[in-house]
């Protein structure tokens, strides 16, 4: 039987939200809307202002008309950590029991403050024969986690799963279906949000390595707003409309070209390494291409320098390609401007499915 789920996106600059139909086969998009938020409300990508945030999603359901209250949620910032541990195979039930017990050692916050979860990656035997399980641990600072929560419960709505934006993204942009790259290699989702930006490589739908950077493109406009002494939403208009040097050193005539150079480049190193640190990893697939989503992949140039940077093919995220398109209420122009901000969203409500 179908459901209907929405994931809420909390985001920096904005909540954002989609609304899905869940069954057989492909999923259908239903709603999608978003709001911005104030300055302040959402600091590097954690929940400061409960009140501000409530009163935003509050209006995101007004005026996207969602036809439930319950809502996935999705975090993603310094207090969550993702890595890859090697533990004593267990059946999952008996493992969810001893987690806090077996990851204390691989955890830097006291495991009694912490959300802890696993992903499963695969079965192996060590070298003294004993048989071994490879996860994803997750750990997410409660209070971080309990701080979301307050924000959506104080703007009526019910939370039913939090989860880690990253997977949201992984979700949403790979379908084993729609296939699009070799089993043997590895892909590399970037989806990159105002303050934050997910970092997701995965072999066949399966994640091997997450990384949460605290960059994203609300730096790059703050960099430009510094520089000329202009507001914020003069500073992302410039941005846009100057872009980014396809190659290195190429927009720096101008005070706001060199703002955005400085502060993209550093980004754009800053992926380069997180790639390069996985390819470091003993037994790491090749990385095949990157695929970019988010508000700020919006960039223009930001593609063709990271194509640059890291030797591989950079191309756009579709995640409405995924989907059935329902009533959304929306333009042809509009999806298509939303599209690079509706996968985490997206992916947060099939979530509930996976």
């Amino acid at each position: 039987m179908a459901s209907r789920v929405v994931g809420l996106d909390i985001g920096t600059s904005g909540v954002r939200a989609a609304e899905l139909t869940l069954g057989k086969g492909t999923a259908t998009l239903e709603r999608f809307g978003q709001v911005a938020l104030p300055v302040g409300a959402v600091r590097d990508g954690e929940v400061a202002d409960p009140d501000a945030v409530a009163a935003a999603i509050r209006q995101l359901w007004a005026q996207a008309k969602f036809s439930t209250r319950k809502v996935v949620v999705g975090v993603a910032n310094q207090k969550v950590v993702v890595r890859q541990v090697d533990l004593p195979w267990m059946p999952d039930g008996e493992l969810r029991k001893a987690l806090a017990f077996q990851v204390q050692d691989y955890v830097p916050m006291p495991v009694d403050q912490a959300i802890l979860d696993f992903h499963r990656l695969e079965e192996f035997t060590n070298d003294s024969g004993a048989r071994m399980l490879r996860v994803l641990l997750v750990a997410a600072a409660r209070d971080m986690v309990g701080s979301a929560i307050d924000a959506v419960t104080r703007a009526g709505l019910q939370p039913t799963m939090v989860d880690l934006t990253s997977f949201a993204v992984l979700r949403s942009l790979v379908s084993l279906e729609h296939g699009g790259f070799e089993p043997a290699g590895a892909e590399a989702l970037v989806d990159v949000g105002a303050q934050v930006t997910n970092i997701v490589i995965h072999q066949g739908g399966v994640p091997r390595f997450v990384r949460i950077l605290l960059m994203g493109g609300g730096d790059i406009t703050d960099a430009v707003a510094e520089r000329l002494g202009v507001p914020a939403e003069q500073a992302e208009s410039i941005k846009q409309e100057s872009g980014m040097a396809s190659v290195p050193g190429g927009a720096e005539s101008s005070p706001a070209g060199r703002a955005i150079e400085g502060t993209a480049n550093s980004f754009v190193e800053e992926v380069r390494g997180s790639l390069d640190y996985y390819m470091a990893q003993p037994g790491a697939a090749r990385i095949d291409r990157v695929v970019l989503s988010g508000g700020g992949s919006r960039l223009t140039g930001l593609a063709d320098r990271l194509a640059t940077a890291t030797r591989l093919p950079v191309q756009a995220a579709r995640p409405l390609s995924m989907l059935k398109l329902g009533k959304t209420g929306l333009t042809p122009d509009q999806l298509a401007y939303v599209e690079p901000m509706v996968a985490v969203p997206v992916g947060l409500a099939m979530g509930v499915s996976s």
